[in-house]
């Protein structure tokens, strides 16, 4: 049985910054002597923390494949069978206290909601940092359902955002629709866009990054790219660019994978860090002149925008209920508005 991680928690990463996608994947093939029982109970007495009912839910969500096709909680399984199966992660345990923290809730029904992040907030309880975090204030807005009265510190989560990080997140209500939005996540069928400012001019209008991602063997606390493909997991960035501004450039940025700091990591590898990325090397003047207005002139952007410039600015999905797609954008936040403001003044300023 092989078991693909897709978060962990890990305290060598402050707050709580770790990788995307909040699932796990089971690949398992059933032994020659297996007797022929129930996959459910079968999954549940193989999987260390699978319940019944958990196993259940992600049968009905369509999540368990018996040779590359869904089957129900009642197949009864074959010698040799291959079964691959994605859960949301189990349940840790962990007191959450409910915070009455304000969210901005761009959308809402029964299965879900929508949440538009301010950079600064922590999305789940870490190390250093057990209040005020977003699962805090679900855990408060949520407090009247089942998923979010027994102190699990990821209820509801199927992905994540770094904390300096702006813009959408998706979170599910109950445990189907957790169970569903987990298998699109892991099928690479969430459509997700961000916009990003990063240092330099980059030499061509548009671009794919591809390269694997692990912990850096110098730094824990930095991820990094092993471009050979023997260490870490594979990701795939593309890029767009949207608007040249002298020494820096906005991007659009599309996701095929959701790796620890996967943008900041892979545009810091082609050369062109995010825009004050003080964990690679964002926060220290790049590109430009030497002169003392120049400097200035950063280094007021600098204090407009005290964080990486990325914002989750788009997340497109398949409803798990009605099964239609949906789609949500956000505005980029005013302190990127400002700083890029201030950026095409001073590019107009130069042409002149």
């Amino acid at each position: 049985m092989t078991n693909e991680d897709f978060l962990l928690p890990d305290p060598d990463l402050e707050s709580g910054e770790q990788q995307d996608e909040l699932f796990e994947h089971f690949g398992i093939t059933v032994d020659k002597g297996q007797s022929m029982i129930r996959i459910d109970k079968y999954l549940t007495e193989k999987i260390e923390g699978a319940s019944r009912s958990r196993v259940q839910t992600a049968a009905d969500a369509g999540n368990i494949l018996v040779n590359d096709r869904p089957v129900k909680s009642s197949y009864r399984i074959k010698p040799l069978d291959r079964i691959s199966l994605v859960l949301p992660y189990p349940k840790r345990e962990l007191e959450i206290l409910p915070e009455n923290i304000p969210l901005d809730i761009p959308y809402e029904d029964d299965d879900l909601l929508i949440v538009n992040k301010a950079a600064g907030m922590v999305v789940h309880p870490g190390f250093g940092n057990y209040t005020g975090t977003l699962v805090n204030a679900l855990t408060w807005h949520l407090k009247d359902l089942p998923l979010f009265q027994e102190g699990d510190l990821r209820a509801g989560l199927v992905h994540r955002i770094d904390k300096n990080t702006s813009g959408l997140l998706v979170i599910a209500k109950n445990e189907k629709a957790h169970a569903k939005l987990a298998k699109q996540f892991f099928d690479h069928t969430i459509e997700r866009r961000y916009t990003a400012l990063v240092w330099g001019n980059l030499p061509e209008d548009s671009g794919t990054i591809t390269g694997n991602i692990g912990r850096s063997v110098r730094d824990r606390l930095q991820m990094c790219v092993f471009p050979e493909g023997d260490q870490g997991k594979h990701a795939v960035t593309h890029y767009t660019v949207l608007e040249r501004l002298g020494y820096i450039n906005l991007v659009e940025c599309r996701l095929e994978t959701g790796r620890t700091h996967q943008i900041r990591v892979h545009m810091a590898y082609i050369g062109h860090p995010l825009f004050n990325d003080e964990r690679y090397g964002g926060d220290r003047i790049l590109k430009g002149t030497t002169f003392a207005k120049y400097r200035q002139f950063v280094e007021n952007c600098f204090r407009i925008m005290p964080r990486q410039g990325l914002h989750a600015r788009s997340l497109g999905f398949i409803h798990p209920s009605t099964g239609q797609k949906i789609a949500f954008e956000s505005p980029l936040p005013t302190d990127m508005q400002e700083v890029i403001r201030k950026w095409q003044t001073y590019t107009a300023s130069r042409e002149e």
